[in-house]
């Protein structure tokens, strides 16, 4: 099923997990929004500077930034009301877990490309 899912911590360097995710996520045909605050564009694919910029429903974040940076984030997080929240590994934030599945939105610490290779995404 296609999703749309926004990438918070994209990157434009290929070896980074974050534009390895954009990447295979572009491969099983998801509508990607990445988000970094410095960059244009990824992968072809146009940047948003900020999650307070996107409009419309959203099935998935995907979380490649620190617990400090996403903690920031919190309140654009719960505005945007998506379906889930992966915390990737190394991202994990139980406070923001908890503050989103207190406003109904369900998350998991997972790995995106892990579920991705393995059709559990």
């Amino acid at each position: 099923m296609k999703q749309r899912v926004v990438v918070v911590g994209a990157s434009p360097k290929p070896e980074r997990y974050a534009n390895r995710a954009i990447r295979l996520l572009l491969e099983h045909g998801h509508d990607v929004i990445p988000v970094h605050p410095a960059v244009d564009s990824i992968e072809g694919v146009a940047v948003m500077p900020r999650l307070s910029g996107i409009t419309g429903p959203v099935d998935t974040v995907t979380l490649y930034v620190s617990a400090a940076i996403s903690t920031t984030m919190e309140e654009a997080l719960i505005k945007l009301q998506p379906g889930r929240v992966i915390f990737n590994p190394g991202a994990e934030n139980p406070g923001l877990q908890a503050a989103l599945a207190a406003n109904g939105i369900d998350t998991e610490d997972a790995c995106t490309l892990v579920l991705l290779h393995s059709n559990q995404f």
